[in-house]
């Protein structure tokens, strides 16, 4: 008899999700702000993932003659960098390691997080001490000398950059997961699937996660551009991306003495930065509208 009221449980909280889903849908399309910035994040990752096909020049060929192009340069649309390299190419390839290191700590983050959060707000008890007096400990220092700080000890480069980010990342969603894992572990549901015989893991991941995976998403993404900022910042410091490497970040550190020079070039990347930036919150924001998550 559990398990088939367990089941009957399972399904008809499936069914809700899918009609919750549909609904979120369909509030995000009317969002026009949201479609746009949608759609020029698509273009721009599509871009940067199709980079080797679309005939661009070679983003780590220079020449000292040609160096610092102005925008607008026949054969060199977005003018050269201080090597006399392609900036439009440069820009795409770079946006392969600038978007890679923005999603992946917080993915990774996410994916840690949510499950320390979760464990934490319904198992409560010392767990739940444990875990969130550790967590606490990072909020001791600013997220941005927390990742200079992580990034410093274990050397520049890329996978340090991404478990330094990854670190700095975790903490806040661990929070906001146990913060909503704490509110729904209460509700009716959850002791009817208790009363049904399942176990702890069992309503955790599929009755408590399936409630709660919502807020944690879209407090996620809106970590994204800050992740973005972070990941140039480290680089810019030279703690990240090394030389020759197009990414947003480095190239802004490498184009600084050619601001006097040539400002518009040297401010593309810096460009390129805030503009995938705004697009992630503005999304983020239409997400959480969508949703209708209140903080």
């Amino acid at each position: 008899m559990s398990v088939i009221a367990d089941d009957t449980i399972r399904i008809v909280h499936v069914e809700k999700a899918r009609g919750y889903w549909a609904n979120v849908g369909r509030r995000l399309m009317r969002d026009k702000v949201a479609v746009a910035c949608a759609a020029i994040l698509i273009l721009i990752v599509l871009a940067a993932i199709l980079a080797p096909w679309l005939g661009l020049a070679d983003p780590y060929q220079g020449s000292m003659i040609r160096r610092l192009r102005p925008i607008g340069t026949p054969r060199y649309i977005l003018g050269t960098d201080e090597l006399g390299r392609d900036m439009f190419a440069r820009l795409i390839y770079g946006g392969r390691l600038s978007l890679f290191i923005g999603l992946a700590p917080v993915l990774l983050a996410f994916v840690i997080g949510t499950t320390l959060g979760v464990v934490a707000g319904y198992v409560g008890g010392l767990v739940n001490q444990a875990i969130m007096r550790t967590v606490d400990v990072f909020y001791a220092f600013p997220s941005v000398l927390l990742a200079i700080a992580i990034s410093g000890a274990l050397g520049a480069g890329i996978v340090n950059s991404l478990v330094s980010l990854t670190i700095v990342f975790i903490p806040p969603i661990v929070r906001v997961a146990e913060s909503v894992t704490t509110s729904v572990r209460t509700l009716d549901f959850v002791d009817a699937a208790r009363a049904s015989g399942a176990g702890a893991l069992t309503i955790m991941r599929v009755h408590v996660l399936g409630n709660v995976l919502g807020p944690i998403f879209v407090y996620s993404t809106s970590l994204i551009s800050v992740c973005m900022i972070l990941a140039a910042g480290l680089s810019f410091l030279g703690l990240g991306t090394k030389p020759p490497e197009p990414e947003w970040g480095l190239m802004l550190n490498t184009l600084r003495t050619a601001i006097y020079v040539n400002p518009w070039v040297a401010a593309l990347p810096g460009a390129m930065i805030f503009v995938v930036s705004i697009c992630f919150n503005l999304l983020s924001d239409g997400m959480r509208s969508a949703m209708d998550v209140r903080d």
